[in-house]
């Protein structure tokens, strides 16, 4: 996410891999492992040489969270490598499987709904912040 936050915060300009490691103290080998992965799934452009850098694939407020986050990690949830829906419990413990499904889709309001313009210009959507205004979900 910071990776692509910081292109973001650089564009038009090509943001070179240093410079987004300096900037989000993210170690070189393991950034460049994650833009890989963001250049594979089609969220950012590179552009070789020294005149090179980064930028993104497509406009800030098309790329959501969610499309960052299953980029680098495949799908948002999974329960033992499988999708939610394709876990099955026997007995007492049947009803796990629409609690796996309810994460996921929570996960999905979320992460779906915010977009790498959002996060870059500091303004959530309501529903978002929604969630941060109980100061229960701020303890562990």
């Amino acid at each position: 996410m910071r990776s692509v936050i910081e292109i973001a915060a650089r564009t038009p300009e090509l943001a070179k891999s240093d410079q987004i490691a300096a900037a989000q103290e993210i170690p070189a080998k393991f950034l460049e492992q994650i833009l890989s992965d963001l250049r594979r799934a089609g969220l950012v452009s590179s552009r070789r040489g020294a005149d090179g850098g980064y930028v993104l694939a497509r406009p800030a407020d098309q790329i959501s969270v969610a499309d960052i986050i299953r980029a680098v990690d495949g799908p948002l949830a999974w329960v033992r490598d499988q999708r939610p829906g394709a876990v099955a419990y026997n007995g007492n413990a049947a009803p796990l499987r629409e609690v796996w499904i309810a994460v996921r889709a929570a996960l999905r309001s979320v992460l779906d709904d915010v977009t790498v313009a959002d996060v870059l210009a500091g303004e959530l959507p309501p529903a978002v912040t929604a969630f941060t205004e109980d100061e229960e979900v701020w303890r562990d």
